[in-house]
């Protein structure tokens, strides 16, 4: 039931105004990506020229603009850096809050952005080893990966 804007203040304004809509996508080039989470796998990309290793695909090399291939990451990897997040879109409400991480992995050019789980925030440190893990009823989302420590694997 729309209750219409619901207006909190006017210096500034602040209101209240529900949206909703259906959103029809497509993950294109990016697909085998997301099915690849499906089977358990994190794909990235190698330039097929300069051989630059992306952990997050690229269809094209961003150094020198050749196509890419897909090649399996390792799922283990190191945190690089992390920041822990206190608020969060409605996905994120009940984890909140949570810790995002960048993750290096061992062959790969680039960094990996997902959440770490498992862990205290307060215990996640750079350098630490971490384990991929995936989601058991996938999304097709890249909340369909996350991380945890590899010590509780």
């Amino acid at each position: 039931m729309d209750k219409g804007t619901v207006l909190y203040g006017v210096d500034p304004l602040i209101l209240l105004d529900h949206y909703e809509i259906d959103y029809h996508h497509s993950y294109a080039q990016d697909s085998p990506f997301f099915v690849g989470l499906t089977k358990g796998q994190l794909l990235g990309s190698r330039c097929t020229a300069c051989g630059y290793t992306y952990a997050t695909p690229r269809a094209h090399c961003m150094g020198c603009g050749a196509a890419t291939s897909w090649l399996a990451l390792p799922l283990t990897g190191l945190v690089h850096t992390f920041t822990t997040c206190h608020y969060g879109g409605e996905v994120f409400l009940k984890e909140t809050p949570f810790t995002l991480i960048l993750v290096e992995f061992d062959g790969a050019d680039t960094l990996f952005l997902s959440r770490i789980k498992g862990i205290r925030p307060d215990a996640v440190r750079i350098g630490l080893p971490v384990v991929a893990r995936f989601a058991k009823a996938p999304a097709f989302k890249v909340t369909d990966v996350w991380f945890e420590p590899a010590d509780q694997a």
